[in-house]
This record gives structure tokens, C-alpha cells and sequence, in this order.
């Protein structure tokens, strides 16, 4: 692969901003690609056969913008599609999400670990199988967030609106004792100020964009494709509404950016 391509990131949404920044701050030489698929936001409500062929589609537009990896931003999106992915680009990294159910096990001292995500996420038997393998000796407690991805898309993170959404999800797994919580979508990053005041400070609160974007190195460097130039600048589509996602884009991101609506 080519080491001064783009890396490619997609998600259901703006969410998935939060692994891009990890990416850049890990690799600030690496030029950058994102795909929000917001005009069919939240895949956590969608069938798996509807999340895999959005993720065939989006695949094929990144891989023709030249990118030389693929990063699925998404929990919801990797469950159902990075195993066909796999299969389409044999020759072709392709980095997905999963909830950070083994560090959260191991740093939670009452035993109790608190899960945030979309109900795709938690009903999916990739989510079962991490249950199974990590959590023997935890008590895990799913929290499904319907309406939070639509709040966190809208630039909503701190009003009293989804401070109540939020403090009702959190709730029921502080009463359950609780005291390390696992953000299992990467639109949750977003909200974690306003979460850090419904919590305790003694709770630990756990996502995986800063390891994803630690394999994204290690399989970038044992590839030998890490930039060795300055980059170009990170260039943004959405299915959405793109004046939306360039008013987003300041809040989420730390900078304005030039959005493309996504050819159909």
C-alpha cells in the first residue's frame, strides 16, 4: 500500500469523530478520510442486512478516494459488516470497534461494570461472545440509549434535555453498584463532561478510540505504510445534511472543515 494514502474512517454518524481525533493525535503525519452515514443514523435500530450492505456501499466510495485502510467507527456497524469487509479486501486492513469489555473487567474494583450503547450493540452475539470470554468474574449491567445517538448528532450534548435522557440511563447502573462504565459507542465520547457530573468521581468511564487508534499504528508500521510526509487536509462526506454536519463540525472535531454531501 501506498504510505502517503489516506486512512479511511466511517460511522452511522458524527460519532465516529471521536476515534478520527484519536487517530490524528496518535499520527499527526496521516492524511485522513471520514464518511458520517447520517442520513441513515442510528444503525442501532437497523437490521444487520441493511448495516452491511451501507458498509459495502461506503467501503467501495473510500477504497475509490484511494484510502489504504479502512477504520469502522462504529460498534453497531462492526458487529454486522467488518467480517464481510474482510472477506471483500483480503489485502486490506480493516480496523472495527468492540466495547471495552476486558479493561473495564479488570479495573473495576466492586465487580460491576455499567454498559452504555445502542440496543444493536447489546443484542449482538459479537457483544455475547465478549461477555463470554471477559466478564467471568463481573456483573455486567446493559444499558440500552435510544434517543442519545440523536441528541449527540444534532450538537446537543449538554442541555437539559439530554441531561435528563442521560441521568435516566445512568441511574439503574449506579443503583446496581456500578463503579466503572463502558462508553460502547463512539458517539458517547462526546457526552462525557455531562456525564462526569451525573457520576461519582471513583467511576471509571471506558472507551476504545485511543486503542483503536493504537492498532491502527501497529498495523500501519508492521505494513510499512506510515506517512512519511505532512498531510493533506482531512476531508469529510456525509449522507446527511451537510450544512448540518459543518455546523458540527467545530464542536466535535476543533475545527471547521469543508463537508461533501456522499454521491448515491
Amino acid at each position: 500500500m501506498a504510505s502517503n494514502a489516506p486512512i479511511a474512517v466511517f460511522d452511522s454518524g458524527v460519532g465516529g469523530l471521536s476515534v478520527l481525533r484519536e487517530i490524528r493525535a496518535l499520527l499527526p503525519n496521516e492524511s485522513l478520510l471520514y464518511v458520517a452515514d447520517s442520513g441513515h443514523v442510528p444503525y442501532g435500530e437497523k437490521s444487520p442486512e441493511f448495516i452491511r450492505e451501507r458498509c459495502r456501499l461506503l467501503a467501495q466510495f473510500l477504497l475509490g478516494q484511494g484510502a489504504k485502510m479502512l477504520v469502522i467507527a462504529c460498534n453497531t456497524a462492526t458487529v454486522a459488516g467488518v467480517a464481510e469487509l474482510r472477506e471483500l479486501y483480503p489485502d486490506l486492513p480493516v480496523v472495527g470497534m468492540e466495547p471495552a469489555v476486558k479493561p473495564a473487567a479488570a479495573a473495576s474494583k466492586s465487580k460491576v461494570v455499567g454498559v452504555l450503547a445502542t440496543t444493536g450493540t447489546l443484542k449482538s452475539a459479537k457483544f455475547a461472545a465478549l461477555l463470554d470470554r471477559f466478564a467471568h468474574d463481573v456483573r455486567v449491567v446493559m444499558q440500552p440509549c435510544p434517543g442519545l445517538v440523536e441528541c449527540i448528532e444534532a450538537g446537543d450534548l449538554d442541555s437539559a434535555h439530554t441531561r435528563v435522557l442521560l441521568k435516566g440511563f445512568v441511574t439503574p447502573l449506579l443503583d446496581a453498584g456500578c463503579d466503572t462504565i463502558i462508553l460502547g459507542c463512539t458517539h458517547y465520547p462526546f457526552i462525557k463532561p455531562l456525564l462526569r457530573t451525573l457520576v461519582p468521581d471513583s467511576v471509571s468511564l471506558i472507551d476504545t478510540g485511543a486503542a483503536v487508534a493504537r492498532q491502527v499504528q501497529r498495523l500501519l508500521s508492521q505494513a510499512e505504510a506510515l506517512a512519511d510526509k505532512s498531510p493533506q487536509l482531512t476531508r469529510f462526506w456525509t449522507s446527511g445534511n451537510s450544512e448540518d454536519m459543518s455546523r458540527i463540525l467545530p464542536l466535535l472535531w476543533g475545527e471547521s472543515a469543508p463537508v461533501t454531501v456522499l454521491p448515491d
